[in-house]
């Protein structure tokens, strides 16, 4: 199903792939099976959970949704600032594409090779990868052992080459100033992307959420058992379905940058950055890019 389509009832009903369910599965196969034994219970000894209402669990289950919505609200506002630092990375890139037009030639490929691998660099710092090899994909050669921030030090090295440049005479005041405030702006994006990945929601507060949404589950069947019988997995199922579904999504929200399905397609930026330097440079083979014109 297409992310952006309507959803038919079809799709509703019986897609899968996409959708929160394989990381629930498990955790509603449980509470099926508690439901289950709690049904069997009160056929063979009816009466048996009749001091259970459901009345506190309505209580109960009011406070979970207000508290669930208000951990999914901050996960989702993680997950839509890294979106939008990740925009201004791509505005700020090609602003630079733009502004160095007229560079001399060696320093502004240098220059819009530095983009690429800033980006990806910037990828595999935030997703736990080998920094450093990525970047060597785009600039073999270039020495970042022992440096603390290699990604980082992509722009030091830019600034630096603006830094020659201006010295020589090839690059005007204004023009310098222009060029080295969309550096800056890449640095700020970097700075507050490893905050984002650095600074978890506190642990204490998810946990909290999870024990309370499976204790929750667990002892709701006994409560609807009595008087729903096997109609009982209905309401249970669904309520395990919700509570565990925003849990869940709410957890992948959470690390923006990671590989989960609905992170961020770090990749997919990244080569959209790759598509945009392969243009401005007329289609020129470079490191980590193909022959032919990436679609």
């Amino acid at each position: 199903m297409n992310r952006r389509s309507q959803p038919n009832l079809r799709d509703i009903l019986f897609t899968v792939h996409g959708s929160i369910i394989p990381s629930i599965i498990g955790r509603l196969g449980v509470i099926g099976a508690v439901s289950i034994i709690a049904i069997l219970a009160a056929n063979v000894h009816p009466g048996i959970f009749v001091q259970f209402s459901a009345i506190p669990f309505t209580l109960i289950g009011i406070a979970l949704s207000v508290f669930m919505s208000f951990r999914n609200s901050t996960c989702y506002a993680r997950w839509w600032e890294g979106r939008q630092l990740w925009g201004g990375l791509t505005v700020a890139c090609r602003n630079l594409i733009r502004a160095s037009a007229d560079l001399p030639q060696p320093e502004r490929r240098h220059l819009l090779l530095s983009l690429c691998a800033f980006a990806a660099g910037l990828s595999a710092r935030l997703r736990g990868q080998n920094e450093i090899a990525a970047i060597a994909g785009w600039m073999p050669g270039t020495d970042l052992a022992g440096r603390p921030n290699p990604t980082d030090a992509i722009l030091q090295q830019a600034g630096a080459t603006l830094i020659v440049l201006g010295d020589s005479g090839r690059l005007g005041q204004i023009r310098y100033s222009v060029l080295e405030a969309y550096l800056a702006q890449l640095s700020q994006v970097q700075a507050a992307c490893e905050r984002i990945a650095t600074t978890p929601v506190p642990f204490a507060y998810s946990l909290l959420l999870h024990r309370t949404a499976l204790v929750f589950s667990l002892l709701l069947p006994f409560a609807l058992a009595g008087s729903l019988g096997w109609w009982t997995l209905l309401p249970v199922l669904l309520v395990g379905y919700t509570f565990f579904g925003l849990d869940a999504l709410g957890h992948q929200l959470e690390d923006p940058f990671g590989r989960a399905p609905y992170a961020l397609p770090l990749d997919d930026l990244c080569r959209n950055i790759q598509r945009e330097l392969r243009d401005a440079l007329e289609n020129e083979p470079l490191p980590g890019l193909p022959a032919v014109p990436l679609r």
